[in-house]
């Protein structure tokens, strides 16, 4: 491998990461020439995958193309353990049958986006079940509780005076550790994992390993554009999600965020989707790209003529025609986390008043998303992206919050 491979190679790595710890490192591991370790860990909270999951699982794949091992870890063990949130909350634990029943999902959904024959998936309850009593108060001696309350969510709940549970601590040691048993390379993670992927770091040095590299990747923003992609929120696209629904979903994101997913989630190289930018500029309509955005995603968990087919099923619902250029987009308020769908219409000024929405879905005059709505006590989910038709000619793209 050439110096120049290295840097094309590395190059390739940092694209659309946060941050790389530390750059000098993993250049001379990537002058060794042996294939790297490179762990990802999953705790099974939720049985499916959505796009955001696949930020990390598409830069493993690339990493896997590289010729290096991909670490696919499901933490069935600290599953049960319950992570923060992040929220100032504890995440509750779960049972060891509903770790096993989403860890089966993750295994089921994982190779739509890693290479099989490259991807070891491991438990760290393979390693942290052996573990007693005395092992684990020897793992919690490394790091102090000053160390601990450096991580920012445990530091805040500190200062605030909401209360930590002792077993919280156990958690990022637990993650850390679970490097020592693979003796990871580099590890992958969220931006709000970094606090573990560092403890990662920490504990090989002390276990007289050498210390593995960070990659940390951006979370990526739901189909609101405001928060982080989310099955409990609603704004999320599944990798399960049927061929139509995915394409409906990427077509209603706004063009400032097809940016971002382009950036995250295509495959497309920095050049073509850079010379993309310039075509818009110039004048380009924007969601010529977005359709080709779409496509990518749905041919990548389908196939090619699925892509196809959900094009074709949109076009017929929406671009007839009809659907204006220049949409306005624009953003309502639901309390209680769902709206109904009359005053929804009324907040975005696609009616006068709720009294008229009422006439308009009697009148069979109204759709979401391309579905005629029939229900006058119809809800819209707070976190969803929806694009609402009155009559033949008031269109908006309509964000809840």
């Amino acid at each position: 491998m050439t110096e120049m491979t290295h840097q094309d190679a590395l190059a390739q790595i940092k694209r659309g990461a946060h941050e790389l710890l530390l750059e000098d490192e993993l250049k001379q591991r990537l002058a060794s020439g042996r294939p790297l370790r490179v762990k990802a860990g999953f705790d099974p909270t939720a049985p499916d995958l959505h796009l955001g999951h696949t930020v990390l699982l598409n830069k493993m794949r690339q990493l896997q193309d590289m010729g290096h091992h991909a670490l696919f870890l499901i933490g069935d063990f600290t599953g049960m353990i319950g992570d923060p949130t992040g929220k100032n909350t504890t995440r509750p634990p779960l049972s060891r049958e509903q770790v096993l029943e989403n860890a089966q999902s993750y295994r089921d959904q994982v190779f739509k986006v890693l290479d099989p024959e490259k991807t070891e998936i491991v438990f760290n309850s393979t390693w942290m079940d052996k573990f007693n009593a005395v092992d684990l108060i020897k793992l919690a001696a490394t790091h102090t509780v000053a160390q601990m309350l450096e991580r920012d969510d445990f530091g805040k709940r500190y200062k605030s005076n909401q209360p930590i549970a002792i077993h919280e601590f156990v958690y990022p040691l637990v993650q850390g550790y679970d490097s020592v048993a693979l003796k990871a390379d580099i590890e992958l993670g969220g931006t709000d994992q970094k606090f573990n992927l560092l403890m990662g770091r920490e504990l090989q040095k002390h276990y007289g390993q050498p210390a593995q590299c960070v990659l940390t990747m951006p979370l990526l923003e739901g189909l609101d554009g405001v928060n982080k992609m989310s099955k409990s929120l609603g704004n999320y696209v599944g990798i399960t999600d049927v061929p139509q629904d995915m394409f409906g979903k990427l077509m209603s994101i706004s063009d400032e965020l097809m940016w971002r997913y382009l950036e995250l989630l295509s495959f497309r190289s920095i050049g073509e989707i850079a010379g993309w930018r310039e075509e818009v500029s110039a004048g380009r309509n924007p969601r010529d790209i977005k359709v080709l955005l779409a496509q990518e995603i749905v041919a990548r968990f389908h196939s090619q003529q699925a892509a196809e087919a959900a094009l074709a099923e949109f076009e017929a619902r929406f671009r007839q025609g009809v659907l204006p250029d220049d949409m306005p987009e624009v953003k309502v308020s639901a309390s209680g986390g769902s709206i109904v769908v009359a005053q929804l219409l009324k907040q975005a000024g696609l009616v006068d008043s709720t009294s008229e929405a009422m006439r308009m879905i009697q009148q069979g005059a109204v759709k979401l998303d391309g579905e005629r709505v029939n229900d006058k006590a119809a809800v819209v989910e707070a976190g969803k992206v929806v694009v609402a038709q009155v009559g033949k000619r008031k269109f908006a793209r309509i964000t809840i919050g």
